[in-house]
């Protein structure tokens, strides 16, 4: 563990350290020699992967668009199409992975089109395993906590948020009480841009990002989603593409938020923001990212080091997201980072990286 902390500190020191103006991602057979950054990998597809699970610096799964499921286990030199049949109609935006067989993926969409699926044989075969029969239901994201415990969330239904329970990996669903979820918003919802609007840190703490209404929230339950506290966080919202996109927790108590406002001619002055009470209170990155930004993830074994993620590039903090720096302008929507250090990068027209 000491090792690997050293190394991912290391990384994110070399980043932070490349010179202005920022380097976009370059091909990884190019990269040799090139320093730290993202590698490019060569998926074959030109589908947009918003679904990330990173399990190792050798395997991860990335999910989207077209039912799409590709799993790698050498590093993203060559890709597997492991998409569950007659999915080709729905968006996959979230995947958790519990090793190179074990995944469970999320379909978003009103109604029937919110879906859960899960294999057990590294994608050569797929169940589903929920299919929303509600049609004010739209879901968003899901997480686990260990390998049988999980939750999945819904928009506001009736004025509340809806969240699923799994006890047993994903093979079954039930939807939770609604009594200590409190009151959303108006026009509150989650974005389902990253995979990352439903986080969670340790046995029983969870946490919900929110936006479109008139603040940006962060939601968290202890008890693994029967209730719930909600707080403001410094991250804009007041508008249908403006609020909290994606959160990383490295503990129960020690968090970050990211989002802004989506569109491309919009600024997103306050893009980023921490909390050290576990998302009782918030506090404005005093540097943030210069533009939106949907994903972000704590470098492994490190206290203070994380990377986010958006359409216009990559920025790395060394102070635990209290100031950041552009390292990179390509395009991403999602990064996630495994225990052994390999950190893994997702976005637009089949766009998937490894950091180097």
């Amino acid at each position: 563990m000491v090792s690997l902390g050293l190394c991912g500190a290391a990384l994110a020191a070399a980043l932070a350290s490349v010179a202005a103006p920022a380097q976009a991602d370059v091909p990884a057979e190019e990269a040799q020699g090139r320093g730290p950054g993202w590698h490019l990998k060569d998926t074959g597809t030109d589908v947009r992967f918003r679904g990330l699970a990173a399990v190792s610096r050798k395997t991860a799964w990335v999910a989207g668009s077209k039912g799409t499921v590709l799993r790698t286990a050498d590093g993203g030199r060559s890709w597997r199409n492991v998409s569950p049949p007659g999915a080709g109609e729905l968006e996959f935006r979230d995947i958790e992975a519990f090793g190179a067989r074990r995944a469970v993926v999320l379909a978003i969409g009103e109604g029937e089109a919110s879906r859960v699926f899960r294999t057990e044989d590294g994608g050569a075969t797929w169940t589903e395993s929920f299919r929303n029969a509600d049609p004010k239901a739209f879901y968003d994201c899901i997480t686990f906590f260990d390998s049988r415990n999980g939750l999945a969330m819904s928009d506001p239904i009736d004025g509340k948020y809806r969240i699923l329970s799994t006890g047993d990996g994903g093979k079954s669903w039930k939807v939770l009480p609604t009594d200590g979820m409190p009151v959303a918003q108006t026009g509150e919802a989650g974005f389902a841009a990253s995979g990352q609007c439903l986080v969670s840190s340790g046995a029983r703490d969870v946490w919900l990002a929110t936006g479109g209404g008139a603040t940006g929230r962060v939601l968290h339950s202890a008890d693994r989603g029967l209730t719930w506290t909600a707080a403001e966080s410094t991250i804009p919202a007041g508008d249908s593409a403006r609020g909290v996109f994606g959160l990383a927790f490295r503990d129960r108590n020690h968090g970050i938020a990211v989002g802004g406002d989506y569109r491309k001619d919009q600024p997103s002055p306050r893009a980023a923001a921490v909390t050290a009470d576990g998302g009782r209170s918030w506090r404005q990155s005093t540097t943030p990212p210069p533009a939106y930004r949907s994903g972000v993830a704590w470098l492994p074994h490190t206290k203070s080091a994380a990377l986010a993620v958006g359409p216009t590039g990559t920025d790395v903090t060394l102070d635990g997201g209290r100031s950041w720096r552009t390292v990179d302008t390509g395009s991403y929507d999602t990064v996630d980072c495994a225990r052994d250090g390999g950190c893994w990068a997702s976005g637009e027209k089949g766009r998937v990286a490894s950091l180097g």
